[in-house]
């Protein structure tokens, strides 16, 4: 029986010829991944262990991330806890003020995930590696502690979906509006515990950081892991930014799937998706109210990358932001910020009458750099608009791409780019 690229991976991994879907399996981990809110939770669980240590200091990656700089004294002290778990354990790649990223932006960045990696993580948009064609997932923190303690992780291999991406995507649509439309047409729970694996001849159309976003938001489809086949624009990223090596892995020509579904790029519009689930989504053509803006946030783990920061700046290039709506640009690491600088493209953002954060996950998960009040709205660029996601129960969060957040922006409603 075929195995699918996931499977190919797992089998690797277990030390086994193959693997079938639903097998239990234990596999030996490439890369253990946590951040400031879930590593604490997992040192404590892993002080119960009564470990020696952990498995390899340098396939260990802390990164503070979603309350750095700190913003009060619960996250200073969540912060003090892992950065004196890492100096004691001698962890290689912990990233703290001044180093930081946005986590999944900043490993893939620093070289740390690569092809046929098997990599978890506490957090769920760990699946954002899968771009890279790696298998990558979000676990708990108990996990993550088994994790380090051991290399080691218990998985039950999932089934696949295969998403055949065709045809040409017209100016302004990216790699958001390709998984808001997936996730529209199979819902939140569509891909439940199965690999979403994306294939075709569109595929190079779609840019690094445009497959990263996609890999990113598989879970938000209820996916196990998403994950591109490795070409030439993978590799080309690779040798840039890594020097491990890496294992390119193909899904067979009998793999089973469990569902196929073809996705012509050219069809595609921009698409926003309406509180309080990622799969209420329209196309800006389907809008047909106004619907007003308080807030826009261009940034996250999903989309603060330099495409995204350079589309942003061309909408807003010469434009001002409208007077009623906060702009908040958020630079997902130190790179991408350094490099927007060097563009000019902060100086854009500036001049429009947006502000500018350090990388920080922030108003995405409701922490900080833009809460929302009661009955405020904001057009966002990040992956989750669940009720009070971003601040008030009766605040909304509509997800979109960069250039719908960035028009939307100057318009003051959901605008098309």
């Amino acid at each position: 029986m075929g195995m699918t690229m996931t499977q190919k991976i797992l089998a690797a991994h277990a030390g086994l010829k193959e693997v079938t879907k639903g097998q239990l399996i234990e596999a030996n981990l490439d890369l253990v991944l946590g951040n400031d809110i879930t590593t604490p939770v997992a040192i404590r669980e892993m002080d119960k262990m009564n470990t020696d240590g952990v498995f390899a200091k340098d396939k260990i990656a802390l990164v503070m991330d979603h309350f750095i700089p700190n913003k009060d004294i619960k996250s200073a002290e969540n912060c003090k806890c892992v950065r004196e778990f890492a100096c004691k354990h001698e962890i290689e790649n912990y990233f703290d003020v001044g180093k930081m990223g946005i986590e999944h932006a900043l490993l893939p960045e620093q070289g740390l995930t690569v092809a046929g990696d098997a990599i978890i993580g506490a957090d769920s948009h760990t699946c954002t590696y899968g771009a890279l064609g790696a298998f990558s997932t979000g676990v708990g923190s108990t996990d993550m502690a088994a994790g380090m303690a051991t290399g080691k992780a218990w998985f039950k291999v999932p089934g696949a979906i295969k998403f055949n991406i065709v045809g040409k995507p017209s100016q302004w649509v990216s790699g958001k509006d390709v998984i808001l439309h997936i996730i529209g047409m199979i819902g939140v729970d569509g891909a439940l515990y199965k690999s979403m694996e994306f294939v075709g001849e569109g595929i190079k159309y779609l840019s690094m950081d445009d497959r990263f976003t996609i890999a990113n938001m598989a879970i938000e489809a209820g996916g196990k892991n998403g994950i591109f086949p490795v070409d030439e624009l993978a590799i080309k990223y690779m040798e840039e930014h890594s020097k491990r090596p890496y294992t390119i892995y193909e899904a067979d020509e009998d793999a089973e799937y469990d569902e196929e579904y073809t996705i012509d790029l050219s069809t595609l519009k921009s698409t926003v998706a309406f509180p309080h689930l990622p799969e209420n989504t329209k196309t800006i053509d389907e809008i047909t109210e106004k619907v007003y803006v308080d807030q826009s946030v261009i940034g996250s783990c999903t989309n603060g990358r330099l495409d995204d920061l350079r589309i942003a700046a061309k909408i807003l290039e010469g434009k001002k932001v409208n007077d009623k709506v906060r702009c908040i640009i958020i630079p997902a690491t130190q790179q991408i910020y350094l490099q927007a600088m060097e563009e000019g493209l902060l100086k854009i953002f500036i001049e429009a009458g947006a502000i500018v954060s350090t990388p920080t996950c922030g108003p995405c998960l409701g922490g900080y750099m833009g809460i929302l009040a009661a009955g405020e709205r904001c057009i966002s660029t990040t992956n989750r608009n669940f009720v009070g996601r971003m601040g008030h129960v009766d605040s909304e969060v509509y997800l979109a791409s960069p250039a719908v957040a960035a028009a939307s922006a100057i318009t003051g409603y959901i605008t098309a780019p």
